[in-house]
């Protein structure tokens, strides 16, 4: 059907290797248009495919482009790469159509610092957006570019020539451009990080000693610690959707079902699946990418008979992370496994993947495309009504993205009082710094709710304190952050406590016997816990043979102890029984801020139930 005949060698093996990467792709070549190129290269007489010209309408025209670039990078290896200013990151292993550009930047020196720079922090990272990543310092570094440009005679191609005076410029320039609207606060804050980073880290690398390609280059051109301008604070909800607007989302999932069809191959593009890969990402807040990479057996249980979630953190090169995750969802990927096995019956069920790609995947083995369920997530948003917040107006779409589920899920276990320690666990971050960034309480809110518990505040016998109080002056607010210390269910006022941060109490922490002691509704169910753990610890030494009288007396809660703690717990649920509904839920709205942004938590770290709203185990 194909004729090589008088087509060169060399046009012939390319060809031939352009067909081999289609197939192994498992993407369809027409005959048709494959003996078209073929007859095309003969007629034109080339002696490289790259040399063929061909019309951009014509049928074999995508045919060539997609050979071309697989020539392209099949003889392609990082060492000639890097003399490029724009890089083909397949060749470094990075995926497919996707560059990096140096062409930013104008000098010569700043532009190989930055390609070296590139090339050693490949190896140590890891997911599937390092382009992206990398090419948010270059972009940073074409704003330094930028100013020593036009802000120096030589345009700053003279690297030891430069000095603290031209960081000192060019923090000046980016502050102007914030000032003027051009770039907002964040982006500055960005920019100084990143220029920071690379200037430390080319010095490490060692690219200023002698003999280097950036030998000369003065110590003192380089970023202090106190030219990092502060990140402006964010008083907002930060990136987590509001209830009201993701339960309108969760209303219409039955839409996302019969989204539209894909032309090429008729395949759904929208379905059951994408509804079912939508609802896991809102359910368990891990990132797109490792949901749509989910193998096929990823879902197991614990020992304790719970179904928990596998998956692979490929950010930070995690493998087999578990998720603990509830019925609900572990029936819905049942029932994706079930459809994939019909599906793919004679593939082994270790290379199946969860999400099957719905195009060049005759076996089921390959996932989702990183961009598919987001454009497909994209345009079902597009076809909704307006979503309106609760105050009725017009929620902008443009904030729905998909990783706002994970910020969602973040914020809604913060609402519920999880544990900070224990949501940095099921976010899988390293620091609780990164985790405290993904839910947001704001000051405003956190005034408003200390305002409206403190006339509901209790000592230790359980009597009101601020019967009359209406709300809090500026320099109250302030007398009252110095002048106490969170402690385990409630808080302390004792002085030499406080000065320590709670960590030197002259009593040994006999809060429900001391007159420092101060608690108020927030803290109830930490309470009730406390109380729980008397009632339980009492019973245990009371069946231990292995302590001696004196040992078990003094380890064994008193009864006094016992039933001051449940008489406080009583008085403070009787008051709240005496409120209207109105008012019992301006305080349970209260109690959620303020335990959203209490730092000390009772006893060992525990899931706590949701108060109230879209509860953390959505029904079915």
């Amino acid at each position: 059907m194909i004729s090589f005949r008088g087509l060169p060698d060399l046009v012939v093996a390319e060809l031939l290797f352009g067909t081999q990467q289609r197939l192994d792709r498992h993407v369809r070549l027409l005959h048709t248009a494959f003996k078209a190129l073929c007859d095309t290269a003969r007629a034109q007489q080339v002696t490289s495919l790259s040399q063929l010209m061909v019309e951009a309408n014509m049928r074999m025209a995508g045919v060539w482009k997609s050979m071309t670039a697989d020539i392209r990078v099949g003889l392609a290896t990082p060492e000639l790469e890097q003399l490029k200013d724009v890089w083909d990151a397949e060749v470094f292993g990075l995926g497919k159509g996707r560059t990096m550009n140096f062409t930013g930047l104008s000098q010569e020196w700043l532009r190989r610092a930055a390609k070296a720079w590139v090339v050693d922090a490949i190896p140590r990272r890891y997911g599937r957006n390092i382009p992206n990543s990398l090419m948010s310092m270059v972009v940073c570094l074409e704003r330094l570019s930028d100013s020593l440009r036009i802000n120096r005679e030589d345009h700053g191609d003279a690297p030891e020539r430069l000095r603290r005076t031209d960081v000192e410029v060019f923090q000046q320039r980016l502050a102007y451009l914030e000032h003027t609207g051009q770039i907002s606060p964040n982006l500055r804050v960005t920019i100084c990080r990143w220029c920071a980073r690379f200037l430390r880290e080319i010095r490490e690398m060692g690219l200023t000693r002698p003999r280097q390609m950036l030998a000369g280059l003065p110590d003192d051109f380089s970023f202090r610690k106190g030219d990092i301008p502060r990140p402006p604070e964010d008083e907002g909800g930060g990136r987590a959707l509001p209830d009201e607007i993701l339960a309108q989302l969760c209303a219409r999932l039955d839409t996302l079902e019969t989204s539209r069809r894909n032309g090429r191959s008729g395949a759904p593009a929208g379905g059951r699946h994408a509804r079912i890969a939508v609802e896991i990402l809102i359910d368990t807040g891990r990132r797109p990418d490792e949901v749509q990479k989910l193998p096929w057996d990823c879902l197991e249980t614990d020992a304790d008979g719970k179904h928990v979630l596998v998956y692979t953190d490929f950010k930070n090169n995690r493998l087999r992370c578990q998720l603990p995750i509830p019925d609900t969802t572990a029936s819905m990927i049942r029932e994706q496994r079930d459809r994939v096995r019909g599906r793919f019956p004679d593939t082994p069920t270790d290379q199946l993947a969860l999400f099957p790609n719905p195009n060049f995947n005759p076996d089921g083995t390959k996932p989702y495309r990183s961009m598919f369920l987001s454009q497909l997530h994209r345009e079902w948003l597009n076809t909704m009504p307006p979503l309106l917040t609760a105050a009725g107006e017009e929620f902008d779409k443009a904030r729905i993205t998909l990783y706002a589920y994970r910020h969602s899920y973040a914020q809604r276990h913060a609402d519920a009082g999880t544990p900070v320690d224990v949501l940095r666990e099921l976010m899988g971050h390293k620091t609780l710094g990164t985790t405290q960034t993904y839910y947001r309480v704001s000051e405003k809110r956190t005034r408003q709710a200390v305002d409206r518990l403190v006339t509901l505040q209790f000592d230790r016998h359980g009597g009101r304190l601020w019967d009359e109080a209406k709300a809090l002056l500026d320099h109250e607010h302030t007398r009252m952050r110095i002048g106490q210390v969170a402690v385990p269910f409630g808080i302390c006022a004792e002085p030499s406590n406080v000065k320590a941060g709670g960590h030197a109490c002259p009593f040994r922490f006999r809060c429900l016997g001391c007159d420092h002691f101060r608690t108020d509704p927030s803290y109830l169910p930490d309470l009730r816990t406390y109380l729980d753990t008397l009632l339980r610890d009492r019973e245990r030494l009371a069946a231990a043979t292995e302590l001696d009288a004196w040992a078990r007396a003094e380890a064994t809660p008193s009864e006094e102890e016992i039933s001051r703690l449940r008489r406080l717990i009583r008085r403070v649920e009787s008051n709240l029984d005496a409120l209207t509904d109105e008012e019992r839920e301006e305080i349970r709205q209260a109690t959620s801020a303020l335990r959203r942004s209490r730092a000390v938590q009772l006893g060992m770290p525990t899931l706590l139930p949701a108060a109230g709203g879209l509860p953390l185990e959505r029904k079915a």
